[in-house]
């Protein structure tokens, strides 16, 4: 198994924004010696059936980092949402940053393009974004030091940003009591998750590991902060040493189960844009609605 530079000395500070209409975490990761910061999975609010866009979560966020005198560096995406839009290009006109992806977002890019009958001005070479990360690659907030995990399965592109002693997990894994995410759209695998999860579990079990989403099953409080140890102890999916097989077979079944996400299509037309909204021949903002095709 690959050796990754895990640094359990450094412990970057960690304020999360939760999202009630998406159920997502956004988060600002902070340096603990100088102004530097991350923002991780921001949320560009929709109106979809009104057709309207909004910033309220993302200006909480600006806010936020405008408060607290920081310099934000970096906006990294973890995998490209189906859930919800990415407010990465509106927080980045406000305070800069570089927006950063899994190199995979190619894959991603082929397979929606064509969904949504995208032309050949739709670039499928990942340009919208400043920096395709691959695995293994590490990156600095101030003196901070980050580094990537390739952890395909939820969809091709999916990446676990690990920072000190915190883990930015995306979609791989969610609170041990929700388990794990869907591995049904074009390009998952239930497989792929399943040794995705466990390059996660392989980690110190001392490691922070910080959701993208929690839905607080059985009607509690919304959580997003769990350990390593906790999830190889406690998590229902993959906890207690359970095996691919079991997991591949159980992941398959309830995912035959699961609506398609109220925001897939919108979310995936702008998040393979970078956050940015698809526009007409006349520079109209203009999201397509595919029929039968998802």
């Amino acid at each position: 198994m690959t050796q990754y530079p895990v640094n359990m000395q450094a412990r970057p500070e960690v304020k999360a924004f939760f999202d009630p209409q998406t159920n997502t975490i956004s988060y600002v990761v902070k340096d603990p010696n100088s102004t530097s910061c991350a923002v991780v999975d921001s949320v560009m609010d929709i109106d979809y059936a009104a057709g309207r866009i909004t910033y309220e979560h993302a200006d909480e966020i600006i806010a936020f980092i405008e408060k607290q005198g920081l310099t934000l560096e970096w906006l990294i995406e973890t995998h490209v949402h189906a859930d919800h839009l990415s407010a990465a290009p509106y927080i980045q006109s406000k305070l800069g940053g570089q927006i950063g992806i899994g190199d995979q977002i190619t894959v991603v890019q082929d397979t929606f393009g064509k969904v949504f009958n995208e032309g050949t001005e739709f670039q499928r070479d990942g340009s919208q974004f400043d920096r395709l990360l691959a695995e293994g690659d590490t990156y600095k907030i101030g003196g901070l030091d980050a580094f990537v995990m390739h952890t395909p399965g939820h969809t091709p592109a999916c990446m676990v940003h690990v920072i000190g002693d915190a883990a930015f997990v995306g979609d791989t894994l969610f609170m041990p009591d929700g388990g794990s995410a869907r591995a049904d759209f074009p390009g998952g695998d239930a497989g792929e998750l399943y040794d995705s999860i466990q390059k996660v579990l392989a980690l110190p079990d001392e490691m922070r590991l910080f959701m993208c989403h929690d839905y607080g099953p059985g009607g509690r409080a919304i959580a997003w902060e769990t350990t390593v140890a906790e999830q190889k102890a406690e998590n229902i999916h993959v906890g207690q040493g359970k095996s691919r097989e079991e997991f591949i077979t159980f992941r398959e079944a309830r995912d035959a189960t699961l609506d398609v996400p109220k925001l897939i299509l919108p979310s995936l037309q702008v998040n393979m844009r970078a956050g940015e909204v698809p526009k007409t021949e006349d520079g109209k903002p203009m999201l397509k609605v595919p029929v039968n095709a998802i």
